[in-house]
């Protein structure tokens, strides 16, 4: 059972995801105390926790902030989860039972209805499962991990790269070739696909950029 600081992390993690707490924001204990309803201890706990990850910056003074990422550490990061999930692919693709497989495409069905419905935000979710489902489908635990803690420093900027024009229509017919090579047991390509679709490149790093919210 998630104790009450693990389950506010999750939460105020949310909030930074959806934009609701934008990328400099300052986050104010007692602001933050009140908007949950709880003491101050629960929270700091949850703060620190998300510093653990990167997601916010702990600053001696003056508190804590939701963390900034440099177009160039932006770019380094996207180029380490191509990696991560090229690698989470290609064991997936030998490793993946019929059971895991079959989950895999329910998940890509669900991401369909999210796009048919012309729904970015139901699709980031159901794209979070598709992704989590190749993660595990490695068998790699330790891979498996880092790949999840990337995928969730990356959330936010994941999330707004689905609201750029087509993104969500081109995304789906990407992972349509993923889930088709993983069925086939074709690592190589199931690999070069995932890293193609994670991989901002040229426009679509231009288009993200454009996207992030003004500082």
């Amino acid at each position: 059972m998630k104790n009450r600081s693990t389950s506010l992390r999750e939460e105020i993690e949310e909030l930074i995801a959806i934009g609701q707490l934008p990328p400099g924001h300052h986050l104010d204990e007692t602001e933050l105390a009140a908007r949950f309803g709880v003491s101050r201890t629960p929270i700091r706990e949850a703060l620190i926790q998300l510093a653990s990850m990167g997601i916010i910056e702990m600053r001696p003074r003056r508190g804590a902030q939701v963390a900034t990422i440099s177009a160039q550490q932006l770019v380094e990061m996207f180029e380490v989860m191509a990696e991560f999930e090229a690698m989470c692919g290609r064991m997936a693709a030998r490793r993946m039972s019929k059971d895991e497989q079959t989950a895999l495409q329910a998940a890509h069905d669900d991401c369909m209805t999210a796009r048919d419905a012309d729904d970015p935000d139901e699709y980031f979710y159901k794209n979070e499962v598709f992704h989590g489902l190749i993660y595990s489908g490695s068998h790699n635990t330790f891979l498996s991990q880092q790949a999840m803690n990337l995928h969730r420093r990356l959330r936010p900027y994941r999330r707004l790269q689905l609201r750029v024009r087509d993104r969500v229509k081109t995304s789906f017919h990407e992972h349509d070739g993923v889930v088709k090579a993983i069925i086939s047991g074709d690592g190589e390509a199931t690999a070069n696909l995932l890293r193609s679709h994670i991989m901002i490149q040229g426009q679509r790093f231009a288009d993200l950029i454009a996207s992030l919210p003004s500082a």
